[in-house]
């Protein structure tokens, strides 16, 4: 199977065995392969300026998506903020829906221009937003729904009790969380089955070993690493020298200031050290390490060419043995990787438990309680 994601500029797609696509449970499906194709027609830049490209230059996308979903290329997953790829994504897939697995994600008020400005997951805004995907998609329903942030302002109960009905009328089949943390993901699978989380995980980022694995282990959840490749660090094509295009978000993250790239290169030689013996590259040996730490993990690495997508699939061919696992968490640990993986105010917008360094214990999240019975979130708890 094929998993591809949207980010930022791009459109993802995954595919899942069709002898699975009845089960109820994202997590019982087997997801071998993965990719993602930049298949956006416009994207909004770190200002806020959405930038458009012409029509014309869409059907070759289309064709890409078209040809991957024959070729078990089944689930795509896009957002609502992702700049038009809901609308390519449906353009694409018109033809084969009933093939195809087609996943989305709400959470932020979107401007008609596609501007991205607050959260907001109130119960009607969400269903609102769900009958406006819906069109973009050209679908009658959506497979998998997230809620692409936790929202301070609504109880997270509120949030899955929308997504429930939108499931009972049929509009949506399945309910995942992206950037929640242990607490938020229990009080929102208390109420709607939670398939999937997608959070940031990478060789280089540890943060979900702290406590989402566990719990997504223990509930029976799929766990989805977005930006399993380090935002294309740990391919080894991001460099101290390299420069950033204007709107490059990774021009504002710690991670990725000169200083802290020149600082973090271990990482890749690391990565290489082990995939140079065996033929691969280090953004493959970075896959393969991800698919060897829980059978529920699904990667969705992204880029916008072909020939990256192409090099990502070949890290189904990785077999990391145990002396290769000792080699890279014995290597990893003589590291001290510099600078957040995000910018702080991206980071701020993560949940407890998933904002870096911090965890959800003894607490309910950032979401508010539903009830006095919820003790109010103390400022600043787990960091």
């Amino acid at each position: 199977m094929l998993l591809l994601n949207a980010q930022d500029n791009f459109v993802g797609h995954v595919a899942v065995d069709t002898k699975a696509a009845d089960c109820n449970r994202m997590s019982h499906w087997r997801w071998p392969m993965w990719a993602m194709l930049g298949t956006s027609s416009s994207a909004t830049t770190s200002t806020g300026k959405v930038v458009n490209w012409p029509r014309s230059g869409r059907w070759l996308p289309c064709l890409e998506l078209r040809w991957r979903s024959k070729n078990r290329a089944r689930f795509f997953d896009t957002a609502e903020v992702y700049g038009g790829s809901e609308e390519l994504t449906g353009e694409a897939l018109a033809s084969v829906r009933n093939d195809v697995v087609i996943c989305s994600k709400f959470g932020f008020n979107v401007a008609d221009d596609g501007s991205v400005h607050e959260l907001n997951s109130r119960p009607e805004h969400i269903k609102q937003a769900c009958d406006k995907m819906l069109q973009r998609l050209r679908t009658d329903r959506i497979d998998l729904l997230y809620q692409h942030r936790i929202d301070p302002q609504v109880p997270i109960e509120d949030v899955a009790g929308a997504v429930k009905d939108l499931i009972q009328a049929g509009k949506v089949l399945h309910f995942g969380l992206s950037g929640s943390g242990a607490a938020t993901i229990r009080r929102a699978h208390a109420v709607q089955p939670v398939t999937a989380v997608e959070n940031h995980y990478a060789f280089w980022s540890r943060q979900p070993e702290r406590e989402v694995l566990q719990v997504c282990e223990e509930l029976d959840i799929g766990f989805v690493p977005w930006s399993p490749l380090g935002m294309g660090y740990l391919t080894g094509a991001v460099a101290a020298e390299t420069r950033f295009l204007e709107g490059d978000l990774r021009a504002i993250f710690p991670r990725f200031t000169v200083e802290a790239r020149r600082a973090n290169w271990p990482v890749v030689d690391l990565l290489q050290r082990v995939g140079l013996p065996k033929g691969f590259t280090p953004g493959q040996v970075a896959l393969a390490w991800l698919l060897a730490q829980k059978p529920f993990i699904v990667p969705i690495p992204g880029t916008a060419k072909v020939a990256h997508l192409d090099e990502n699939l070949g890290s189904l061919d990785v077999v990391l043995d145990a002396q290769d696992i000792q080699a890279l968490e014995e290597g990893f640990a003589r590291i001290d990787v510099q600078g957040a993986f995000t910018g702080p105010n991206q980071m701020a917008a993560l949940d407890l438990g998933e904002r870096e360094g911090s965890s959800s214990e003894g607490t309910h999240g950032i979401s508010r309680g539903r009830s006095e019975g919820i003790q109010t979130l103390k400022a600043g708890a787990g960091d």
